[in-house]
């Protein structure tokens, strides 16, 4: 047993004499130096591209800012002349209400002058009615006392 012991626990030494294969660190070195130029050169295209639209988005804010005090600067305006025409409006409502009182006095006023006249024509009708038939009756008078005579 102690014999196998031996045989089986021993010292094994492969030597193996084969061409050197590639540098694999220079290899990863390499690799590694492509994608970091690659990555820097990506990275400066993005942060030109993001320093371009940061620059339009600011022009766009820029210009939607004037719009807006431009259209606030309107309504503001038309909100000044809203006013002006509602007052301008109730004034004229208060011309014409005034007009039409005026107008509803005059009519009264009139109204009550014509049948005071309408009164007056209707008794010098009368008085003139009973002028006539006096005067008939003394024409008819006179005609009587010429022919008496």
């Amino acid at each position: 047993m102690n014999c196998l012991r031996k045989q089986s626990t021993g010292d094994v030494s492969v030597e193996v004499n084969a061409c050197p294969g590639p540098d694999l660190r220079q290899i990863l070195e390499d690799l590694r130096c492509q994608y970091e130029t690659l990555i820097a050169r990506n990275r400066k295209e993005v942060e030109d591209w993001y320093e371009c639209k940061i620059e339009e988005v600011n022009r766009e804010v820029i210009t939607s800012g004037q719009e807006v005090e431009t259209c606030n600067n309107q309504v503001t305006e038309l909100r000044r002349q809203l006013q002006a025409l509602e007052i301008d409006l109730q004034a004229q409502l208060s011309q014409r209400n005034n007009l039409e009182s005026s107008l509803a006095e005059t009519e009264c006023q009139y109204n009550t002058l014509l049948g005071e006249l309408q009164n007056q024509i209707t008794c010098v009708e009368q008085q003139l009615a009973e002028i006539r038939a006096e005067i008939e009756c003394q024409n008819q008078e006179y005609k009587t006392l010429l022919d008496v005579k």
